[in-house]
């Protein structure tokens, strides 16, 4: 630690009958000059926010969260719990083969005491995904399917059966009248780099349209309250999530991630999402709490 003296500009602004008027004084102080080492900073949000500003912004504030029941969802649960006032999950009942998961989303929101909706749409009858047709096969998965290409590189033939159409835009739609209802200003969604390549819906670009869309389509958008679409998790890997989810509290053990789930929420381990699941927690050093089939 080292006393030197520096020159030091002070600046007085204050407001006079709608005139503002400011005073710069320079004069010479003794500074401490203080030297850290071992000091390392990371930003773990895609927000340039710190966790303690947004923890100020935002406390007096409510979202809405869409909880799948799976790993990221939860971990966006908990994220927006330490930051806004009020916080409401909304699940969906959408004919998706795998719908222990809303089980595992229920246990969820009440161990996290928040309030929580589940909404029915049948986005079965569509069809074109093997998450809601029975008559398509669920593939096994594969962690190095895209491990060179960037997501605009990625064409119509890489994007997997298990993408349903227009899924997130549905959800956020319902998500955006349930903020609309509960005066929330944030729509909290687990999109993240790992989804990309293979679901157009989870890119940034898709998220930054939507959030415009929000505020110019909705009685709150267009009164001066405006609305966030939030994702934590946009540039975190499998791994970094399970890391942040466990420093909120998580339990991944009540998770359910799984394409081919059981009625019990067993899950079968081979699938795209149980693969990119295995990968996360082996990475992140910690053991994976998924209860597999036999």
């Amino acid at each position: 630690m080292t006393l030197n003296y520096k020159g030091i500009f002070i600046i007085a602004i204050w407001f006079c009958n709608g005139r503002i008027f400011a005073k710069i004084t320079n004069f010479r102080k003794p500074i401490i000059d203080i030297t850290m080492t071992n000091v390392t900073t990371q930003s773990t949000f895609s927000n340039q926010q710190s966790d303690a500003t947004l923890t100020t912004l935002h406390k007096s504030q409510n979202a809405v969260v869409l909880l799948s029941g799976g790993l990221d969802s939860v971990t966006c649960l908990y994220w927006a719990k330490a930051r806004y006032a009020s916080v409401t999950a909304v699940s969906f009942n959408y004919g998706q083969r795998h719908n222990s998961e809303l089980v595992a989303a229920q246990a969820i929101a009440q161990a996290a005491e928040v309030n929580h909706r589940i909404i029915d749409i049948d986005i079965a009858q569509l069809g074109g995904s093997s998450l809601t047709d029975h008559s398509m096969i669920v593939p096994d998965g594969d962690t190095d399917k895209f491990p060179n290409k960037k997501r605009d590189e990625i064409d119509n033939d890489a994007i997997p059966n298990t993408y349903v159409p227009a899924r997130n835009t549905i959800f956020l739609s319902y998500a955006l009248a349930v903020a609309e209802v509960t005066d929330a200003n944030h729509i909290v969604i687990g999109v993240s780099s790992v989804d990309y390549s293979g679901y157009p819906d989870c890119r940034p670009e898709y998220i930054a349209a939507f959030e415009h869309m929000a505020n110019l389509a909705t009685k709150a958008g267009v009164t001066g309250h405006h609305l966030t679409v939030q994702t934590p998790l946009q540039q975190l890997s499998k791994a970094k999530t399970i890391e942040l989810g466990l420093s909120l509290g998580v339990d991944y053990g009540q998770t359910i991630s799984c394409y081919r789930a059981d009625v019990n929420g067993l899950a079968c381990g081979v699938c795209d999402s149980c693969a990119l699941r295995r990968q996360g927690f082996e990475q992140a050093g910690v053991t994976d709490p998924t209860h597999y089939q036999p």
